[in-house]
């Protein structure tokens, strides 16, 4: 059998065994990626340009954003060029570029979620608080540490899982470079260690997210005191997507990496791995804009003043604005 020194590449799962259906496969990842980077794309532009929405919360959902498109850019390009190609390698420099981008990413956003959970409890919770504990200068602290974590996080178990020997061959049942996978190709009396960091990584993932449902209890027991109706609606509308979120990168990811080898199965791996790296990337913007009125107006009118600006570049300031105004009030009226 090969060892780790005579690997040059790996061996990715194929999704079928015809080309017609590796086709098929490939379009149906190009429309996911698409329908990712546009969605993403769109809140980060909206959030970036509107001042409207330079707060805490869009700060940190900017961020999520960025996370998100990465993630999904890491994994989804290569499954589909190998779909295209009709082909399932990958170079072992790709292999562990792969692992730590994937994890780095992964990592961040799981401590970002946490983060948002936390600005939620004390915009809602706390709100006299607010500014004093999430100033600009403790956001940008904050989401330095989410990256700094997710980096650390990725750095050490990509170093200690590519430093093990391989002795069982080079072919990974999943569509991408993921660790429990290369660790089946490890030689036994090796591997433990690793599986003890994986071990303490999951564990911080569930601090992380006994930490987030901690957060929403109180957040529901402030929210349910509320005497407005329309308060308590806008409260649950801004957490319910953020914690619907939370529940499926957390539960899927924990699972696959914790779940026992005598229930694995290369379709289950599959169906869990997209739950928790392709899935929500595509999903997140659907999320947080589809009940988010501030969003969707800073989009429309981020188009209505792109189309203002390209078909009536000599309307004056003035009218201009009578006509964004005016746009807005129709698109009110139509939502």
């Amino acid at each position: 059998m090969p060892n780790s020194s005579s690997i040059t590449q790996f061996l990715l799962l194929a999704f079928a065994d015809t080309q017609e259906l590796q086709l098929l496969t490939f379009w149906l990842f190009l429309g996911i990626y698409l329908a990712a980077l546009l969605g993403n794309g769109l809140i980060i532009t909206a959030i970036a340009c509107d001042h409207h929405l330079h707060t805490p919360m869009y700060f940190f959902l900017l961020n999520l954003s960025i996370l998100d498109m990465g993630s999904i850019s890491t994994t989804v390009p290569k499954a589909m060029a190998n779909s295209l190609r009709d082909t399932r390698a990958i170079s072992y420099a790709g292999c562990a570029a792969q692992v730590f981008l994937f994890l780095f990413l992964l990592g961040a956003e799981c401590a970002l979620l946490t983060i948002m959970a936390y600005d939620r409890y004390v915009a809602i919770c706390q709100p006299l608080h607010y500014r004093t504990l999430l100033g600009s200068r403790a956001c940008v602290h904050m989401a330095a540490a989410a990256w700094g974590s997710g980096f650390l996080n990725a750095l050490l178990h990509t170093a200690n899982t590519f430093s093990l020997p391989l002795c069982r061959g080079n072919a990974l049942d999943q569509f991408f470079c993921e660790i429990p996978h290369i660790l089946k190709l490890a030689c036994s009396r090796f591997y433990l260690r690793e599986v003890g960091l994986l071990i303490l990584s999951c564990f911080s993932a569930l601090g992380c997210f006994i930490f987030i449902v901690l957060s929403y209890v109180q957040i529901f027991r402030a929210v349910l005191r509320i005497p407005s109706e329309q308060g308590r609606h806008k409260a649950f509308s801004t957490c319910l997507p953020h914690l619907a979120v939370v529940s499926l990168v957390f539960s899927t990811a924990v699972f696959a990496y914790l779940k026992p080898p005598s229930i694995s199965s290369k379709s289950l791996d599959l169906v869990v791995v997209l739950l928790y790296s392709v899935i929500p990337p595509a999903l997140n913007p659907l999320i947080y804009s589809m009940r988010n009125k501030e969003i969707k107006d800073a989009l429309w009118n981020l188009l209505a003043s792109l189309w203002l600006q390209a078909g009536a570049g000599h309307v004056n300031k003035c009218e201009r604005e009578e006509a964004d105004n005016r746009c807005s009030d129709v698109y009110r009226v139509f939502i």
